[in-house]
């Protein structure tokens, strides 16, 4: 039963996210790991609830990903009072964590409008979901494509961890 709340606890928090950055056509929020990676997520996020605290254009065009976190992580420290719990270094990956962005927007969802419409949850529920593989499956294909030691990511859950194999020559 804790499954399906933190499920459905996770599809509110993912509709509320998709619903207020709708406005935003550089973001698309499909989930609580790559979305967030480049920055732009989070600072749409807080323009939609709070524009009158920075320039969305200068933000959004001018600076690198590890600029744009920093800049939304001490937006949020210094005007909604949320500690910087993150380090835009470690968002700021192919993957970030999924359990560390969940706390953080979840901080936002706390201290900004949180109005969810059905049609953005009914949105969500129709996202295709990532399909899970074993390594193995993933193995298995990757040996038809390569004959050495090659690097590759593959799906385990929703986590988004880098494997290295060695194939046989």
């Amino acid at each position: 039963m804790a499954g399906l709340q933190q499920t459905n606890s996770e599809m509110i928090l993912l509709s509320w996210v998709r619903q207020s950055t709708r406005n935003y056509p550089q973001v698309s929020v499909t989930n609580f790991t790559t979305s967030w990676s480049d920055g732009l997520a989070f600072n749409a996020l807080l323009h939609s609830h709070r524009p009158d605290l920075f320039d969305w254009n200068a933000v959004a065009s001018q600076q690198s990903p590890v600029q744009r976190l920093d800049h939304a992580f001490n937006i949020a420290r210094q005007h909604l009072g949320i500690e910087k719990l993150l380090d835009p270094e470690d968002v700021a990956t192919a993957c970030p964590d999924k359990k560390s962005i969940l706390m953080y927007v979840t901080s936002l969802f706390q201290v900004l409008p949180q109005q969810v419409s059905m049609e953005a949850i009914r949105e969500v529920e129709m996202l295709p979901r990532p399909s899970r593989i074993t390594r193995e499956e993933h193995i298995e294909v990757h040996e038809q494509h390569f004959s050495q030691e090659v690097s590759f990511p593959f799906l385990l859950s929703s986590c988004c961890s880098k494997g290295v194999v060695s194939l046989p020559t």
